[in-house]
């Protein structure tokens, strides 16, 4: 908390009491369906809990889910990989050895493999070699203790969850906290599981609609970074769907390319996200999503001092096309703000900036919500934003 500049560290304390009563939508006596709450939600700007509160529990865990809803987040990121069996459960990647135990097991160190995962070879484990059962025996762990090394308290602490298990956790913390939770799953590697036979679009509306989740009312967004899964997925829900964009200026890795969705890359198309974030790429996107969600430098570049620069035209361009417009990720530690917002230590790798100040500049370049690692400190940028 210290570590927080003057100005916003004790909004920390104080963001949470109206908190409940302004998600269900203020004094009204109606009832409120925490899972079909209807076009006006969410609020804005929105807090969603990027993997949870990972600054605080190992990512894609049950506690960082929890943390993230106690500290204010209106919405949580379960990132979606399936089983060998084809349940869908919560990793970044469907190479799980860097964030669990699996290569201090000996009973699976046979399953160490090596793919080619959206053209680059992969070497670890993987979750569709694992049935769930098995999954179950291996333990979460911090991804990247060198940033956030308390986090290391909790390694071996925590199981891999299922989607269901997300939702089990997001409509009992609904119902307990009177307000709205939603979730924003993310479709990982769609192309890849597509080709080894685990498709992930059908399994995750199945998931979705038996637990109650009714289209563009639902308490729900679809995200993914590829194109062709999004339309796939608009014709078989009306769920809000979201186009992830990466930065187009990603380089080449092993000679493949990262500045474009993997399913264009498949198909042998030349499109990169550059053609995306244009006017006449986000009118394109408007056909079949109903917000973009961009790596944050699209919306506000570094310059060559590595500070924040004059935003783009990107949002104004994106609500031109009717789209919301999301992006990613805020994370509170020095090596992820400009240098002007690192306090203490500036090469401290764990030492905490002034997220506040970073998350305010994005909300005054009109963004409609983000996700952050640390809700807490989203929500109160947002409190002090909204003053």
């Amino acid at each position: 908390m210290s570590n927080l500049s003057k100005n916003s560290a004790h909004l920390l304390c104080a963001v949470f009491a109206s908190l409940s009563l302004s998600a269900c939508g203020g004094n009204s006596s109606e009832p409120v369906d925490f899972q079909n709450p209807g076009l006006s939600w969410p609020p804005l700007p929105t807090v969603t809990g990027h993997r949870g509160a990972s600054a605080l529990r190992p990512e894609h865990t049950l506690a960082s889910y929890q943390r993230a809803i106690d500290d204010g987040a209106d919405i949580v990121e379960p990132d979606l990989v399936a089983t060998k069996d084809g349940v869908l459960v919560a990793r970044h990647e469907n190479e799980i050895s860097g964030t669990t135990n699996v290569s201090t097991l000996p009973q699976f160190a046979a399953r160490k493999t090596t793919k080619t995962i959206d053209g680059i070879p992969v070497t670890g484990w993987f979750t569709e070699d694992f049935t769930l059962a098995e999954l179950k025996t291996i333990r979460a762990k911090e991804r990247i203790p060198a940033n956030r090394p308390a986090n290391t308290a909790f390694d071996g602490q925590f199981e891999i969850p299922t989607l269901q298990e997300v939702i089990d956790l997001v409509k009992q913390q609904a119902k307990e906290k009177n307000r709205v939770i939603g979730i924003y799953p993310e479709t990982k590697h769609p192309t890849y599981f597509k080709s080894i036979g685990l498709p992930l679009e059908k399994r995750l509306v199945d998931v979705l609609v038996a637990n109650g989740y009714k289209g563009k009312n639902a308490a729900v967004f679809i995200q993914s970074f590829e194109v062709a899964n999004l339309k796939e997925l608009r014709g078989m829900t009306d769920m809000r769907l979201v186009q992830l964009v990466d930065n187009p200026l990603n380089p080449p890795v092993n000679g493949v390319p990262r500045n474009a969705p993997y399913d264009f890359i498949a198909a042998g198309s030349n499109r990169t996200y550059a053609d995306l974030v244009t006017p006449a790429g986000l009118k394109e996107i408007a056909q079949y999503a109903d917000a973009v969600s961009p790596y944050k430098e699209v919306i506000i570049p570094r310059d060559t001092k590595n500070e924040l620069g004059a935003a783009t035209s990107f949002v104004s361009d994106a609500h031109a096309a009717g789209l919301k417009v999301h992006t990613w990720t805020l994370r509170p530690e020095n090596p992820f703000l400009p240098p002007s917002m690192r306090l203490g230590d500036p090469a401290s790798l764990t030492q905490r900036g002034d997220s506040i100040a970073e998350i305010t500049a994005y909300l005054k370049a009109g963004i409609d919500g983000f996700f952050t690692d640390d809700p807490a400190v989203g929500r109160a940028a947002v409190t002090a934003f909204k003053k």
